[in-house]
């Protein structure tokens, strides 16, 4: 049924008041990862002249700056800076049970993938790289961060507990970063990696929980159902199905840290109940080389 006049009113209400919470925290965050990295200036294949350093064994003669190394009585190689990559695109899963959020004191497992991907979109878009959510052309500069903002915050979350990247998307030379729980079926995932591969597609895989899905605190009588309600189990004896949820998550894991091996990729995962500096930083590290 589609929503009313009233209700799609309301949805824009809650959606422009949360635009300007999500902009300051996302700035906070990508400022404090920018001045405290030393930037994207290395040594690469690019044209703009970066420094120059004494030769070493490895040089050849043609790398050689014999200008320069005619004013001393060294020889020196003229580094370029290496170029960023093409485009990066980001995805944050829409699946219901990115909403779920195991107390008040701590976000939704949606709205912190929100605010990771946008802080890293802003900390690649102050490199000078392009940047979108999948699906949308990457574009460079403060604005773009602006429509990456009102994307995440304008979007619905799906009626279902399942959602997939669209692996139509995937274009050469792009670097994609991939927020979800990945706790569905994970064959999409795999396929979208096989995918990624085939064309030179590299990226993350980022799992975000919260900190009742890692560690599974419930006992006693419980129904447990997925977000949607398509999925329950009714139990007596919660604490006695800990070791072996404990044991699937691990299993998943395993599965996605090697399918991301394989593919070229990097799994890693963040607690909800963690700073999420800690992670924004991990994903810079990765992305950055």
């Amino acid at each position: 049924m589609k929503p009313s006049a009233d209700q799609l009113r309301a949805r824009a209400e809650a959606a422009s008041a949360a635009l300007p919470a999500l902009m300051l925290s996302a700035e906070r965050l990508a400022a404090a990862l920018v001045a405290g990295a030393h930037g994207q200036r290395r040594a690469g294949t690019g044209e703009d002249f970066w420094q120059y350093r004494p030769a070493t064994a490895g040089d050849t003669a043609r790398s050689i700056d014999w200008r320069r190394s005619a004013r001393s009585d060294g020889q020196f190689v003229r580094d370029r800076e290496a170029q960023v990559a093409q485009s990066a695109a980001l995805w944050v899963s829409g699946a219901a049970g990115m909403d779920y959020a195991g107390g008040e004191d701590r976000p939704s497992k949606r709205d912190r993938a929100d605010l990771l991907a946008l802080a890293l979109a802003m900390a690649l878009l102050a490199g000078s790289e392009r940047v979108a959510l999948t699906g949308q052309p990457p574009r460079p500069g403060r604005l773009q961060a602006e429509r990456i903002a009102e994307a995440l915050i304008a979007r619905q979350a799906l009626d279902g507990d399942e959602d997939a990247p669209p692996a139509e998307a995937l274009r050469p030379g792009q670097r994609v970063v991939l927020f979800d729980d990945f706790l569905g079926d994970p064959q999409p995932v795999l396929d979208y990696l096989g995918r990624a591969a085939s064309l030179g597609v590299q990226g993350v895989l980022m799992q975000v929980l919260d900190p009742d899905e890692e560690g599974f605190p419930w006992g006693g009588a419980v129904l447990f159902r997925s977000a949607s309600g398509a999925l329950r189990h009714d139990t007596r004896d919660a604490a006695g199905l800990r070791g072996a949820y404990l044991a699937r998550l691990a299993e998943r894991r395993e599965l996605l840290q090697r399918a991301a091996l394989t593919a070229g990729w990097h799994f890693g995962s963040h607690d909800t109940a963690a700073p999420p500096a800690q992670a924004l930083l991990w994903l810079w590290s990765v992305l950055e080389g």
